[in-house]
């Protein structure tokens, strides 16, 4: 995508598309032991998406549609995210307070090594989870509160004041935390890096108030609700091929 393209109604409008609808029921899809299941395919023959989900990629289809799609990794059934020069993002408007932890599993079987979260060029990742809140605009600064009010206008839709993004990175080590390079409204946590072997599931639990307030705290004190969960591939920007997998993405309490 061109970079002057990339402002921040570019980054909300393109890169994090979260084109919402209504929360349906929870599939049952995998092990169907927590209330708070957020598995993005359902159970049925040949597996279908989650009416709960929404794919959406680039307007104007401007680079191709990263691939979902549900599949047998080793050991149990998991969905494969796929970029091949793509980007695509899933996303589930699911609102409320935001339950203890988020946890999943995941791993990377070929990573973005060209890919570099603290540029505009190299704004890619082969496999992310993110949490998306209603952070209240007077908590936000007032020019990054202008720049979302003018995005809000220009899309009509009602972006997300704070977006919190789990990583698997191939450049940075875990533990790297900042703010996308276009906008920073939206920050990130590297959780597995390039120390991280590919083609081995990595379980991981979180504590979003914690990460949230790591993040955000110092603008607000109290965690916001919660208006979307999503799931993202791309490599739209670096010209890459990835392949990851998740699996039992849920709420615990």
């Amino acid at each position: 995508m061109p970079l002057q393209t990339k402002t921040f109604l570019g980054h909300f409008g393109h890169k994090l598309a979260l084109h919402f609808i209504a929360a349906s029921a929870l599939s049952i899809w995998a092990t169907a032991i927590f209330a708070q299941n957020l598995a993005p395919f359902e159970a049925s023959t040949p597996a279908s998406l989650n009416p709960a989900w929404r794919i959406s990629g680039l307007p104007g289809n401007k680079f191709p549609l990263a691939q979902f799609e549900l599949t047998t990794a080793p050991g149990e059934p998991a969905l494969q995210l796929s970029t091949h020069r793509s980007y695509g993002v899933l996303t589930h408007t699911w609102r409320g307070k935001a339950p203890a932890e988020l946890a999943w599993r995941w791993q990377l079987a070929q990573g973005l090594p060209l890919a570099d979260i603290t540029t505009k060029a190299g704004d890619d990742a082969a496999l992310k989870v993110c949490v998306m809140f209603d952070q209240p605009l007077a908590d936000i600064p007032f020019f990054q509160r202008t720049a979302l009010s003018l995005a809000r206008t220009a899309t009509g839709q009602d972006l997300p004041s704070a977006t919190l993004c789990y990583l698997w990175d191939s450049r940075f080590p875990a533990g790297t935390r900042g703010a996308n390079p276009y906008s920073a409204r939206v920050r990130y946590i590297v959780l597995n890096g390039m120390e991280s072997p590919t083609g081995q599931w990595v379980n991981q639990r979180r504590r979003i108030a914690d990460d949230f307030a790591s993040l955000f705290g110092t603008e607000s004190a109290v965690l916001p609700p919660v208006v979307a969960v999503a799931i993202g591939a791309d490599s739209d920007n670096t010209g890459g091929t990835s392949s990851a997998y998740l699996a039992r993405l849920r709420w615990l309490d």
